[in-house]
């Protein structure tokens, strides 16, 4: 877990990887299985890559990926839904200090895969690539989704009405799609080619942990991908949606909880998935 710990060293509080389950009553026969991995940055400065004073107060909610994930898991055990719904947590904090992760570092992920850091506030991708290798090895679900508060690029493609949407399959695609119609909390696939992948390129190791000036919320999504293996999985992007200035309809000020209705109406349609 060297990407979890990576991100952790700068701070005085130990990281964790906190898994919760629900499983069906006793009466579902080999439920279908999902996995959610939620960003749970508790606080992010940038660490040593320190982020500008304007706005860092709502890094308190970098955590809102792990939060949702949460907030579904207690909601689909309230549902009682004939479904398998494991979800799993990587927790930490952010912070600069004299131990703190250096830019230029070399980081060995769980899954062998090799990682330079040439920004220590592209974290969230190292704390989600270790979760979702460890836990895809650990658990073989039949899908895989993560959400988190990844990347600012989102906010500039979708601003604040659409989270972003990536996916290796697109039955997954789709039904997350229509789940999030159905709730109102929309989602919007964006491209994974295959081409975006040499954007991570890295002289000294297998990827860099961030891919340049463009496109960065697809090359992050691109990272992830590398940490999945075979398994069906999709990745929502929540930074521009994870809160909202003021009171609007149902929506208050602050935090939205963005993707716990859009989770749970998906919990309900995909065991016929």
């Amino acid at each position: 877990m060297n990407g979890l710990l990576a991100v952790n060293e700068g701070s005085d509080e130990e990281a964790k990887l906190l898994f919760l389950e629900y499983l069906p009553s006793k009466g579902a026969k080999d439920p279908y299985h999902v996995l959610v991995v939620g960003k749970g940055v508790l606080f992010d400065s940038g660490g040593l890559s320190l982020k500008p004073a304007k706005g860092m107060e709502e890094m308190k909610m970098d955590m809102s990926g792990a939060a949702v994930a949460l907030a579904s898991i207690l909601a689909i055990a309230e549902l009682q839904l004939p479904i398998r719904w494991t979800v799993a947590l990587p927790l930490t904090d952010n912070m600069p200090s004299s131990k703190a992760i250096k830019v230029g570092s070399v980081v060995s992920m769980y899954n062998g895969k090799t990682v330079e850091i040439l920004n220590t506030d592209a974290e969230g991708r190292l704390i989600l690539a270790d979760a979702l290798s460890y836990c895809t090895e650990k658990y073989n679900p039949n899908c895989v989704v993560d959400i988190a508060t990844l990347t600012g690029s989102i906010m500039s493609a979708l601003g604040s009405e659409y989270a972003g949407l990536f996916s290796n399959d697109k039955k997954l695609a789709d039904l997350l799609t229509q789940s999030g119609d159905a709730v109102g909390e929309k989602l919007w696939q964006m491209p994974l080619d295959e081409n975006y992948k040499k954007l991570l390129k890295s002289n000294i190791a297998d990827l860099k942990n961030i891919g340049g000036a463009f496109a960065g919320s697809i090359t992050a999504a691109k990272f992830l991908q590398d940490f999945v293996g075979g398994a069906k999985w999709a990745h929502i992007d929540i930074a521009g949606v994870m809160s909202q200035a003021t009171r609007s309809g149902y929506r208050s000020e602050g935090a939205r909880g963005f993707g716990v209705r859009m989770l749970c109406e998906f919990a309900k349609r995909c065991y016929q998935f």
